[in-house]
């Protein structure tokens, strides 16, 4: 017979379990996979701290024949997981940065922001703010990390994330809109299948979603407790009255169409279009896929042109 202690008080499969003691059981992205050279891109990583006194991290990815005298744009890769598991440095993540890292051609640095419900929401944003300042940081004489300094061209940085990470990646971007971050130049974000969500459902998703509603919105106040609804601005940019000021000039936005979440990157576009926000912003719908399927399977067919899709929008 189970115990108070064992009582279950939260259960988002197949993410986490939360038990009444304290005790939190994260189901996924709990593996931890060295930096190494990967034998089949030659892509190389390490990891570096950034801000110690709150044990952020993150993997530095650098392509096969990086050259000094052929600086290559910066990606700054923020991981999914609901905002509650995974992490830069799990078999995942590692895999999909070594190969988005060899198609496009880009220096990456991919973020281990502190995860809820142990550190909630906003915290993930302020490791990502701070993350991207680090980057920043590399351009003056004090800048010291190698990788950066050498062979990134801070004239050309992007963001990208997956699920939560294009959440973050977003909201990352709107702060760069708002907040003067001098030493580099957001050119454009990358979302795919961004985790948007909002109070009232938007087209299918009253007749179809309902258990996906739900669990969306317990997911949110799990890993955020101080929010009001689900429609604060970080969640449903279409409710933000600032959101003409996007810091980028261009978005790539991927759905996949078995994916709950992809009504809300279709919406995602229109809101920015109807905005004001003076960018290019396109949205490509991936048939009989998932969510996120490119990171499940990066050597998939559609996971492979997704890839390439993304190094053209970056390179253009």
């Amino acid at each position: 017979m189970a115990t108070n202690k064992d009582e279950l008080l939260h259960d988002f499969p197949p993410l986490l379990r939360a038990y009444r003691d304290g005790r939190i059981e994260r189901l996924m992205g709990l593996d931890f996979v060295p930096p190494s050279v990967d034998p089949a891109t030659r892509v190389q990583s390490k990891d570096v701290e950034i801000a110690p006194e709150v044990n952020l991290s993150a993997r530095i990815f650098l392509p096969a024949n990086a050259d000094p005298s052929k600086k290559v744009p910066l990606l700054l890769y923020f991981h999914g997981g609901g905002f509650i598991v995974e992490s830069a440095f799990s078999p995942l993540y590692h895999k999909h940065l070594n190969v988005l890292v060899a198609e496009a051609n880009v220096v990456a640095v991919s973020v281990n922001y502190r995860l809820a419900p142990e550190h909630p929401l906003p915290i993930a944003f302020e490791d990502s703010w701070l993350s991207l300042k680090w980057v920043a940081s590399q351009s003056t004489d004090a800048g010291h990390e190698k990788w950066i300094r050498d062979y990134a061209d801070l004239n050309r940085v992007y963001l990208g994330g997956d699920s939560a990470g294009g959440t973050i990646a977003h909201n990352i971007a709107m702060r760069v809109g708002s907040e003067q971050l001098n030493g580099i130049n957001l050119r454009g974000i990358f979302l795919n299948c961004p985790f948007f969500w909002g109070g009232n459902p938007i087209l299918n998703e009253e007749k179809d979603l309902i258990f996906a509603r739900s669990f969306a919105a317990k997911l949110l106040l799990y890993a955020c407790p101080s929010i009001s609804d689900c429609d604060e601005h970080w969640i449903n940019p279409a409710k933000d009255k600032k959101l003409a000021s996007l810091g980028c000039g261009k978005v790539l936005v991927y759905v996949a169409e078995k994916d709950a979440l992809k009504d809300r990157g279709w919406y995602y576009k229109d809101s920015l279009t109807e905005s004001g926000w003076n960018g290019d912003v396109e949205v490509v719908e991936v048939k009989e896929e998932g969510h996120v399927f490119s990171v499940l399977c990066p050597g998939g067919e559609n996971g492979l042109a997704m890839l390439k899709k993304v190094a053209s929008f970056i390179n253009k």
